[in-house]
């Protein structure tokens, strides 16, 4: 049965209606962790009710929760949230709403199963994920941020935190959350007597970085609840002092949303400031990179001449040259996408996919 539960129009063409689509939609996030005994039963359950009121968006789905990017039609948004309310761990579930958009931030319905909705590479059964740290709401996280004993640490990948990220926040340089979790706690491992603040875009990460944290032996362990997007939210609602600087990057079609006015990035290409992502418009190469609107209009939203060129090609040579053709994203990953930059020679390639993911 669950064969029939996947889309089967062309991804192009769902791109086109939604492009064309004059449909009000709000995006949204949310994340549960939660014991489901059949993953893939509630996968198929939880389709059915999604196409039902027509949703769309990335949903992962495992034994320990689920974790959803979505979209749902503005008109439908209230019978939306009674279905969920009709669900029992969902019910009066926080809702991330997204800051800025547009309504185009998803244009398919896709949930998949995995082994875990965020993979972790924690493979020691003493981990007790549960143990989490202590959340901060947006006015208390800015309160002991500025506490002199206070450590506060980004709990994102380096390509998320390149165009936004909180004042004077440790920025690991890695490409994958599984590597920045024992990479932060070894880095820490002489401030254990600190505060340790953590945060990420929903909360959905810090859930478990907190509790690894805790298992590695850190006692004043902090995060912030709901990330980056419910801090934007309070911040606004309140009138408090907004301590982010640039963009949120998010995993959906927009790439990014503002939550403060600087630009703190620079185009991958001719290095002038920008924060805009983008994957380039070669569907062969794809790569994640930022780029500027000069650039955009030189490359045609492509990461090179090379690629520009070839985007020109008629799609049956582009089909057959790319058999033998090497671009940017076949050699490095969203992690490594300084390759851009002077300092590339000495970048090695990257296994990682250049596809944008959660």
């Amino acid at each position: 049965m669950s064969k029939l539960l996947h889309n089967r129009i062309n991804r192009r063409e769902l791109k086109e209606r939604l492009r064309q689509s004059a449909e009000p939609r709000i995006t949204l996030s949310y994340y549960k962790y939660v014991q489901l005994a059949d993953p893939q039963h509630f996968r198929d359950d939880l389709y059915r009710m999604y196409q039902e009121h027509g949703v769309l968006g990335r949903i992962y789905v495992a034994r320990e929760g689920v974790n959803a990017q979505i979209s749902v039609p503005a008109s439908r948004f209230e019978a939306f949230k009674t279905a969920m309310n009709g669900i029992p761990f969902f019910r009066n579930m926080r809702l991330n709403i997204a800051v800025e958009d547009d309504g185009k931030s998803f244009f398919t319905l896709i949930i998949k199963v995995r082994h875990k909705i965020v993979a972790d590479g924690v493979d020691d059964p003493a981990f007790d994920p549960s143990q989490t740290g202590t959340h901060l709401d947006a006015e208390t996280w800015n309160l002991l941020s500025e506490s002199p004993d206070a450590v506060v640490v980004d709990m994102r990948n380096h390509y998320e935190s390149e165009v936004g990220h909180f004042e004077n926040a440790i920025i690991p340089d890695v490409a994958t959350f599984r590597d920045e979790l024992p990479f932060v706690a070894d880095m820490l491992a002489d401030r254990k007597d600190k505060k340790i603040l953590m945060y990420c875009t929903g909360g959905i990460r810090c859930e478990k970085a907190s509790a690894y944290l805790k298992y590695r032996g850190f006692q004043q362990v902090f995060q912030l609840e709901g990330g980056i997007i419910e801090y934007a939210r309070q911040v606004r609602s309140k009138g408090l002092k907004n301590k982010f600087l640039g963009k949120n990057f998010v995993f959906d079609e927009r790439l990014g949303e503002r939550i403060g006015e600087e630009v703190i990035a620079h185009c991958h290409q001719c290095g002038q400031p920008a924060d805009t992502h983008t994957n380039c418009a070669n569907d062969y190469c794809h790569i994640l990179f930022i780029q500027c609107d000069e650039c955009r209009r030189q490359y045609e939203g492509c990461c090179s001449e090379k690629c520009r060129d070839f985007h020109h090609l008629p799609a049956e040579e582009q089909k057959e040259r790319a058999k033998t053709e090497v671009f940017s994203g076949s050699k490095f990953g969203k992690g490594v996408y300084k390759a851009f930059r002077k300092s590339s020679q000495t970048l090695k390639p990257s296994a990682e996919s250049a596809t944008v993911e959660i």
